[in-house]
């Protein structure tokens, strides 16, 4: 627990100034915690089946194209270039053919990589499209994710008996989901309204936080499984007492993609 709270504590501190500074500096933290949270995706594929060398670095390339488009873009509109979405299925499915061996690479590798890039793609790049329209918006997201793990944690640590999905997850309870919800609703949805938007009804933004709130513990379930089928704890050790960058950001990522949904009302 001391070394999960230290590691908590000094990534505070490198990212928090990160976050109020914006601007190419956000942009550049996003984009090498995706690349990070890239590697760990490959790393897992590859404990059950070496990719080919090519295709793996091709990979950064694609991700790399992902996160420069519309870097600085000032609305909510969220615009896929499909010029990029092209390129994902051109790439990842000509060397199926070129490679012509199912034990080397395969179309069922080709759609792993192409959902799993255009997933990261989407989810890193929702982040920078975020942060360059309201800093606060990202803050209230950053309230949803860690209220809810925060307070699912400690409630279900009290009271947690019934257990949630044990094949999935078997530390987590009903008790703690709803704690965690509770908590993930109501400290968020107040500060929408006492710092973003009072004039929207209150009613809205508590419905948007459970929303959010559910879906970012949904998220955390879905990475979950991932680890399960792959058979591993963690994505990575990077960081220490929490795993990788994709054990932190599951719900995170969840969160602001569940966001894009209320945007027209906002």
């Amino acid at each position: 627990m001391k070394t999960r709270i230290v590691s908590a504590f000094i990534l505070l501190l490198i990212l928090v100034p990160i976050l109020f500074k914006g601007g190419i500096a956000f942009n550049i933290a996003v984009y090498l915690i995706a690349l990070l949270g890239l590697k760990e995706f490959l790393d897992i594929k590859q404990t059950k089946k070496k990719l080919p060398s090519f295709v793996v670095f091709i990979s950064y390339i694609m991700l790399t194209l992902f996160m420069l488009s519309d870097t600085q873009q000032e609305s909510f509109i969220y615009a896929v270039d499909f010029r990029v979405v092209a390129a994902l299925f051109i790439t990842y499915l000509l060397p199926v053919v070129m490679f012509h061996d199912q034990n080397k690479y395969s179309v069922n590798d080709a759609f792993y990589l192409i959902g799993g890039l255009f997933f990261l793609g989407t989810s890193f790049h929702t982040f920078v499209l975020l942060r360059n329209v309201s800093m606060e918006i990202v803050i209230y997201l950053l309230l949803i994710a860690i209220c809810t793990d925060t307070y699912a944690y400690i409630t279900g640590y009290l009271i947690g008996k019934h257990k949630l999905l044990e094949t999935i997850s078997p530390k987590k309870t009903w008790e703690g989901m709803i704690g965690g919800t509770i908590f993930g609703t109501l400290i968020p949805a107040y500060y929408y309204f006492l710092v973003i938007n009072s004039d929207i009804k209150i009613t809205i933004i508590l419905g948007m936080s459970l929303f959010l709130s559910i879906i970012g513990q949904f998220g955390d379930l879905v990475f979950s499984s991932i680890k399960r089928y792959f058979n591993i704890k963690d994505f990575s050790h990077l960081i220490p007492g929490h795993g990788g960058v994709l054990d932190r950001c599951d719900s995170l990522i969840f969160i602001a993609l569940g966001f894009m949904f209320f945007i027209v009302i906002l």
